[in-house]
């Protein structure tokens, strides 16, 4: 016996799922732009630019080895919020792109009958365009 989803709670469901998905996924951009930014280059010590004595805060190599960690767990979260999203997209959307290139292929097939109908321009002997003035 098994109770059948009503479609409005599905798509409540799945809208409040994908909200959900996005906040977390934003959170993590912003953080792992945060980190990336704090971290230094490999010759700069990254305790000595936070507190100004290299030893006080991470000691000689922790700072680096704790950036270095939530950077991968941030970048960890970041990919795998990006594919959830991915997944509870609505599939039945299509791009602008493929929106464009269905318009401009419908366009071209009506406008193909109406070319092959239309009678060709009669040829004429005389001139159409005046000649130009010599110069001197």
């Amino acid at each position: 016996m098994q109770s059948r989803v009503d479609p409005s709670e599905f798509l409540l469901y799945t809208l409040s799922m994908q909200t959900f998905v996005t906040a977390i996924h934003v959170v993590t951009c912003i953080l792992l732009i945060l980190v990336v930014l704090l971290q230094s280059g490999k010759g700069a010590d990254i305790s000595a630019s936070l507190s100004g004595s290299s030893q006080t805060v991470f000691g000689t190599s922790g700072g680096a080895n704790l950036f270095t960690r939530f950077t991968s767990v941030m970048a960890a979260i970041f990919f795998v919020t990006s594919l959830t999203l991915t997944l509870l997209s609505d599939n039945s959307e299509k791009s602008i792109f493929e929106n464009a290139a269905s318009t401009e292929q419908t366009a071209t097939e009506s406008a193909a009958p109406a070319q092959a109908t239309a009678p060709a321009p009669a040829e004429s002997t005389a001139e159409t365009a005046p000649a130009a003035p010599e110069s001197k």
